[in-house]
Formats: C-alpha cells, sequence, structure tokens
C-alpha cells in the first residue's frame, strides 16, 4: 500500500514536537495523489502546524482482484472502506482496518505525530468512509468533515452495489457502513462538518445529505452542513473550502491536552 503525508515546516527546524494528523480519505478512482496535487491544502496545513496522512483508496496489486466489467465504482480505486466478508473480496479489501489500524501504527512508528490528537475528513466515498469510522470509533477520531459524502449506501446505487458484493446479501450487515444508520445508535457525539455544493451532479440520487441533517437532528448529533450553491462534486469545490475544514479541525485539536 502506497500513502502520501505531509508534513509542516515546523519539523523542518529539528524541533523535538509532535503535531496532530489528519486523515484525508479520497473518492471513486482516486489515489492517495488527488488530495495532494489538488486541494490546495499544504500552504494552512503548515500555518496551522497539522500533518496529513492520505492513503489510496483500495488496495492494489496485480494479484488483487478487479471489477470483471472494470466499472469505475467497484473494485480497484473503490474500495468502500469496509472489511470485505465475500470472496474473492475478503483476502485484500480491508480497508476499514488499514485506514483505522494498521496505517496509524506505521505512521506513529515513522513520524512525529501525536496520536491522542487526530481526527478524519474525506470526499464522496471518502467522505462516507469519514464519516462512518469516526462515528464507529469517536475515542480514536475528535472531530469528522467531509465534502459531498455518500450519506447513505444503503440508499444509493454506489452503496448497495459495493455493499452486496463486499458483504453479501444480508443488508443487516450494510448498516455497519452507512453514516445515517451509525447516527441512528451512536452513543457518543463527535463534532461533524459537512459541505455539499448545490449544483453537484450526484446529489439526488447517489448523496443523498437530507438523510444526515435528519438523522443528526433527530440524535441530536452536532452537524455543521452548508450547501454551497452552484459548486459542483469536483476538487475546485474542495480547494475552495478546505481552509474552513483545516480550520474547523485544528480549532478542536488544539484545544486537547
Amino acid at each position: 500500500m502506497t500513502f502520501s503525508i505531509f508534513l509542516p515546516e515546523q519539523l523542518a527546524t529539528g524541533a523535538d514536537v509532535k503535531l496532530p494528523v489528519l486523515y484525508w480519505l479520497s473518492g471513486l478512482t482516486c489515489t492517495d495523489e488527488n488530495f495532494v496535487q489538488k486541494a490546495g491544502a499544504q500552504r494552512l496545513a503548515s500555518e496551522l502546524g497539522l500533518i496529513i496522512v492520505c492513503p489510496d483508496t483500495s488496495p492494489r496489486g496485480d494479484e488483487v482482484p478487479d471489477d470483471e466489467d472494470g466499472a469505475y465504482d467497484f473494485g480497484l480505486g473503490a474500495g468502500f472502506y469496509v472489511n470485505a466478508t465475500e470472496e474473492p473480496w475478503a483476502k485484500y479489501y480491508n480497508m476499514y482496518d488499514y485506514v483505522v489500524e494498521e496505517l496509524p501504527e506505521i505512521v506513529a512508528r515513522n513520524f512525529p505525530i501525536d496520536i491522542k490528537k487526530q481526527s478524519i475528513f474525506g470526499h464522496s466515498m471518502g467522505g462516507h468512509g469519514a464519516l462512518t469510522i469516526a462515528l464507529k470509533n469517536p475515542e480514536k477520531y475528535h472531530s469528522v468533515s467531509a465534502f459531498a459524502p455518500i450519506c447513505s449506501p444503503m440508499n444509493c446505487a454506489w452503496g448497495t452495489k459495493a455493499l452486496k458484493k463486499y458483504l453479501g446479501e444480508d443488508e443487516s450487515t450494510w448498516s455497519d457502513y452507512d453514516s445515517v444508520e451509525l447516527v441512528k445508535n451512536a452513543t457518543r457525539p463527535i463534532p461533524m462538518l459537512v459541505d455539499q455544493g448545490s449544483a453537484d451532479e450526484f446529489l439526488k440520487q447517489q448523496l443523498k445529505p437530507e438523510l444526515l441533517v435528519e438523522a443528526c437532528n433527530r440524535a441530536g448529533m452536532p452537524l455543521g452542513f452548508n450547501q454551497r450553491d452552484g459548486y459542483d462534486h469536483s476538487y475546485f469545490f474542495i480547494s475552495s473550502f478546505i481552509e474552513n475544514h483545516l480550520r474547523f479541525h485544528h480549532g478542536i485539536l488544539s484545544m486537547l491536552v
């Protein structure tokens, strides 16, 4: 597995410090490079003293199975941040464990992160991943944010296709990877921020943020939701509002002892 990591300028001085870390999860068809090249986060991350880790979106390698039809919304580049239980996906498609357990251990062994100060954010499929991971692990992540997340994969074509193939026909197992369902059963609040463009071509059929807003309102989950008029699903949208997300996470992480 390949991941990218951004280290703030403070670390170039050789000072013995440990800094907060943000994990960014990218969307369908992406790799670890999309955010690095297109989001424009480095300047402010350096100013705020935030380390950013960007993992790939799925396992890679010649032996890793892909969708037999080469579809963009399943298989390579579309791991959906789940632990697959169905063959032939179960052996390699364990992106949930990779993001939550394996990658943080690698990063902590090799870089000066403060493991007590970490948060997570993402885009589209990665927004789905960030939300579900944070909701399932509120003791590990102090805040979560997302751009145009797939809010309820159990209720959209992208999600039902992926969950059925990765997890099987029993839909009761799908709810463990559905943000709306997780909010309904959450036992601990976590600060959440979501930005959604009104001109997003996937808004009505695939993303369905209204379901997340409704679930959070009913559960009393702290959610800041912004609809950005005229913005689409692209990285132009992300780069326009990345500052808000970095400052959101920094404001929470900087208060921790």
